[in-house]
């Protein structure tokens, strides 16, 4: 499906095929992100070149688009072009791009990027799913994301659109779109939408939100309640829980939103959905020293909201948390984090700032252990749920196996 190739794109095509085949060979990456910026930079439109022709799906967000990438591409069923690892900037599109000439493409998008990504790959639905604070130290504060993705959509207003209405950031950047699915979920995490976007005043979160100035919660074409039903333009679609979670629910929702732009009836893609159990080790099940882990990625505020209302209630808790490039220096983000929902169990605490975690833990009055890196290990449950941001979730799924 690349079509119009000059010679620059050609020379380009080559290097990332050059670049990325060294990089595994000499155990130095996965080959998705080193040949894609040497591509890059020898054609800088070399992203633009390889998505013409082609039906192209980008989901951005804080949280959930890898998830969501992921059941899209099940969904849509056959053979699908998708940056499956994560690697979600340019140089990491060059690399999918460039593994499949099949016609239909999801792209995640890093919400930073989502802008100019959108303007080289022409796509036929960007879906938005939610806007709130990760890697400050990196990314730009929240509501200044929300700015740029309305300047996106009033630059292009004419794409399909799938949206969150219950993110007041999100119904904002989007607001100007003249085809917009908006999806109602439930929203368990709101403390960067505060205040109204357009006018600053408090925003009233009763039923739906609203504000004295007029903006409000748009009206919706789909929705998932609280129980986890979706339901779709006025009809119940039963989806196949292969992942777990009312999280998962919600990103399901928007995949079968997504698809249902590009023409895939919901309750056809809602079949393929639950083929999809584990996406890049999350949410997997491993075994580690006799315990049996469930490995869950948490990487800011938002995040872990989410996922602390489906802990289990019995089993071992740990968490571990690492402040390295790829997570963002910073690590203070935890303090936003409502831990609290953690009281009444142990926490073990891991990473390399496992001593903040700890210290955080202790101002909501969680219990916690600080593990011992060199032995980590107690006597306790063989069951555990392990939260983890980025790098950390890394190191476990190094050292672990699949059940």
């Amino acid at each position: 499906m690349v079509t119009r190739l000059t010679l620059r794109s050609r020379v380009a095509i080559g290097a990332v095929h050059l670049v990325n085949t060294l990089s595994r060979r000499l155990g130095r990456g996965r080959g998705t992100v080193a040949g894609g910026k040497v591509g890059l930079f020898i054609d800088p439109h070399l992203v633009a070149v390889l998505a013409a022709g082609r039906q192209v799906i980008v989901v951005s967000g804080t949280n959930g688009k890898t998830t969501t990438s992921a059941l899209i591409a099940a969904g849509w069923g056959g053979e699908v072009v998708h940056n499956v690892t994560g690697a979600n900037m340019l140089a990491g599109h060059v690399a999918a791009l460039l593994a499949s000439n099949a016609p239909r493409v999801v792209l995640e998008v890093d919400e930073a990027w989502l802008d100019l990504v959108v303007r080289e790959t022409h796509p036929a639905v960007v879906v938005l799913l939610n806007l709130s604070r990760d890697q400050l130290d990196r990314a730009t504060e929240v509501r200044a994301l929300a700015q740029r993705w309305r300047a996106m959509v009033e630059a292009s207003p004419q794409r399909v659109y799938v949206a969150n209405a219950s993110d007041p950031l999100v119904a904002y950047a989007v607001e100007r779109g003249l085809t917009v699915n908006y999806l109602s979920v439930p929203a368990v995490w709101r403390d960067d939408a505060q205040a109204c976007p357009k006018c600053t005043q408090p925003l009233d979160f009763v039923s739906r939100w609203n504000c004295r100035c007029g903006f409000a919660e748009p009206p919706v074409v789909g929705e998932v309640t609280l129980d986890g039903e979706i339901r779709w333009r006025g009809s119940s679609v039963p989806v196949v829980e292969g992942l777990p979670g009312l999280f998962n629910r919600v990103n399901a929702a928007f995949a079968l939103a997504a698809l249902d732009a590009v023409g895939v009836p919901a309750l056809e893609a809602a079949e393929r959905l639950g083929a999809i159990t584990v996406v890049e080790g999350r949410y997997g099940r491993r075994q580690w020293k006799g315990r049996t882990l469930h490995l869950l990625l948490a990487k800011n505020p938002a995040g872990v909201a989410a996922i602390l209302r489906d802990v289990p209630p019995t089993g071992e808790v740990w968490v571990a948390i690492n402040a390295q490039v790829a997570d963002g220096r910073d690590p203070s983000w935890i303090y936003d984090a409502p831990f609290d929902l953690l009281k009444g169990r142990t926490v073990r605490c891991f990473g390399d700032r496992r001593l903040d975690l700890a210290t955080r833990l202790d101002t909501d009055g969680v219990a916690f252990e600080v593990a011992d890196e060199d032995h980590p290990v107690a006597s306790g449950s063989a069951e555990v749920t392990l939260i983890a941001n980025y790098t950390a979730f890394q190191q476990w799924m190094a050292v672990s196996t699949p059940c």
